[in-house]
């Protein structure tokens, strides 16, 4: 019994100086960010620049995958069936702690089968339209033509289940209003259909929004966050326009498969905070409607499961059904 248990000791000590040796090594070859939307939207907007600055500090490749499909949920959950080997990465949203709310036979847990790694960009959400759709300017007169027009608007979100989606659906609840829903395979699709002349509106992030505005292309209806932002300062809060308890904002962030080793997890998010503070990264971010978050860690995993209930009470309110 002794040999066996000595045996044992060896053969964990032996496994925890590999995984040590592992992680002081770390990266050998190209790590991969899972991003489970299609390109050109909110989360690609931070997650490519993000990678391409940790590629030159950490001598290899960070290779962004685009898979979208039921709300981000089938790319994470191919992420959480990765080898747990610091070489695959979730970059997460806030889309995933709703779906628990929505997609009750979920194959993964985004609480426990991911490891919070930090947050790298958080924009609040923005109502805005295709000016050649839609005739309103400003918060009121938009609902007073939602009214007007039961069913007649139409809204993109990123998928159901998304904070386009969820956002939307509370803006109807505080408003009265009926607004029809077109899902699409992320917020890349949905915004180049708004710019299009496709759909009506869409409540998006401001990250994707905030160049189309200002370019011309959509107008800015009104900001669901306290206070206005640098990126579109001529877009009044919804707050000032009247509607003060729609307050809504997104965030993106990287997660780690569970089981990655911890030196790998903590070196990860020492060099996402290293970026996160280079300037061209604090420029971009600010173009996209961002501060700089500095939620990480353990802080950050309390912080996704405020968000998981906080958006399941907003759905149990809503009633908010995926076929909706």
């Amino acid at each position: 019994m002794r040999k066996l248990m000595l045996a044992g000791l060896a053969a964990l000590s032996a496994l925890v100086a590999g995984t040590a040796a592992n992680a002081q090594t770390w990266p050998q070859r190209p790590i991969t960010f899972m991003v489970p939307f299609a390109a050109g939207g909110g989360t690609d907007a931070f997650a490519r620049p993000l990678a391409a600055e940790l590629e030159k500090r950490l001598g290899q490749g960070v290779i962004i995958e685009n898979r979208a499909g039921a709300g981000g949920t089938a790319g994470a959950l191919v992420a959480s069936r990765q080898t747990p080997d610091g070489y695959y990465f979730l970059v997460g949203a806030a889309h995933h702690t709703i779906a628990p709310s929505l997609y009750p036979r979920l194959d993964y847990n985004i609480e426990t089968d991911f490891i919070p790694v930090a947050v790298i960009g958080q924009p609040p959400q923005i109502l805005v339209v295709n000016p050649r759709r839609v005739p309103a300017k400003t918060l009121p007169e938009l609902i007073a033509l939602a009214k007007s027009r039961p069913d007649g608007l139409v809204y993109g979100s990123a998928g159901i289940g998304t904070t386009h989606h969820l956002s939307a659906e509370l803006f109807k609840l505080l408003t009265q209003t009926q607004i029809r829903h077109v899902p699409y395979r992320g917020a890349g699709p949905a915004m180049a259909d708004l710019v299009a002349g496709q759909i009506d509106m869409i409540f998006d992030g401001l990250g994707t929004s905030a160049p189309q505005i200002q370019g011309g292309q959509i107008h800015g209806i009104a900001l669901a966050a306290p206070q206005r932002n640098p990126a579109v300062p001529n877009v009044p809060t919804a707050t000032e326009a009247g509607l003060a308890s729609f307050d809504v904002s997104t965030w993106y962030a990287i997660f780690a498969v569970k089981g990655t080793p911890q030196p790998i997890v903590d070196r990860m998010r020492r060099e996402i905070r290293a970026v996160l503070e280079l300037p061209n990264i604090k420029e971009a971010w600010a173009r996209n409607g961002s501060d700089i978050p500095t939620l990480e860690g353990e802080a950050f995993g309390r912080f996704v499961s405020s968000e998981v209930q906080r958006w399941r009470k907003v759905v149990t309110d809503a009633n908010i059904k995926l076929e909706n």
